[in-house]
This record gives C-alpha cells, sequence and structure tokens, in this order.
C-alpha cells in the first residue's frame, strides 16, 4: 500500500485559508474570483462588499479568515497583503428526491465547491519576482 505525500506548492511566507463544500456552482464563484485575482487585501474587500452575487460572502470570509492567519501567525500587516492564488475547484454533488405527482420522484443535483485563497506579502512578490528574473538570465 503506497501512501502519498502532499506536496506543498505554496511559496515563501504564503498564507491560505480554505473553504470546503460551499453549497454554490463552482461557475459562479469563478465569476467572482476573477475579479480579485492579483489584487491588494483592502482592495479586494472594497470589491467583495459591493458585488450584488451571492458567491461573495463565503469568499469574503476567506480571506478575511486568510489575513487573521497572516497577522496572528506570521506578524504581518494586513495592509501589506495581496491576493497571490486564488483557485476554485468542483466539489461533491448533494442529491434530494422531490416528491412529484402520481407517486413519483424527481432528482434535484445540488453542486459544491472548494476554494482555496493564498496571501503573501507585497514585498515577498517583489523579491519572488527578482529571484525568477536572475535566475533566468544565469540560464540565459
Amino acid at each position: 500500500m503506497k501512501i502519498k505525500k502532499k506536496k506543498n506548492n505554496k511559496a515563501y511566507g504564503e498564507v491560505s485559508a480554505s473553504g470546503h463544500d460551499i453549497p454554490m456552482s463552482a461557475h459562479k464563484v469563478r465569476r467572482v474570483i476573477d475579479q480579485i485575482r492579483g489584487r491588494s487585501y483592502k482592495e479586494a474587500l472594497m470589491i467583495l462588499q459591493f458585488m450584488p452575487y451571492r458567491a461573495c460572502y463565503p469568499i469574503l470570509k476567506l480571506i478575511y479568515s486568510a489575513a487573521a492567519n497572516a497577522s496572528h501567525n506570521k506578524a504581518y500587516n494586513k495592509a501589506d497583503l495581496i491576493i497571490t492564488k486564488v483557485e476554485v475547484n468542483k466539489g461533491t454533488t448533494i442529491k434530494k428526491l422531490k416528491p412529484r405527482a402520481q407517486g413519483r420522484s424527481c432528482m434535484i443535483k445540488r453542486s459544491t465547491c472548494h476554494i482555496t485563497v493564498r496571501l503573501n506579502i507585497q514585498k515577498n512578490m517583489e523579491n519572488l519576482y527578482i529571484h525568477k528574473r536572475k535566475m533566468s538570465e544565469k540560464n540565459i
């Protein structure tokens, strides 16, 4: 029996928060997430508070949670954080039966999704960019 180890694909200094089985379609959540990817923490909060979509609330909670992780675990300042990676994956489908006429039943499928938010300090991102550029110059 093989045991697979989970790879840690986080960049240095990155903090994350994830929400599982959120009762919403992944397609509808992606519509909102595309608007905040790569933005600063404060800017993303402002955008989410004024967007009229139902998917904004769970994303807002996850960003708050990731920022709290950053300030508590790594002592980062919330004003310096930017959203480096946000991803949505399809979750399990909840199946229910709805009673219909003449003793029949109809299947109702409710889709769920998993959302992962990763934040990093802006200074670390600049250092990462400079490091990658130096490495590419060495290879050329």
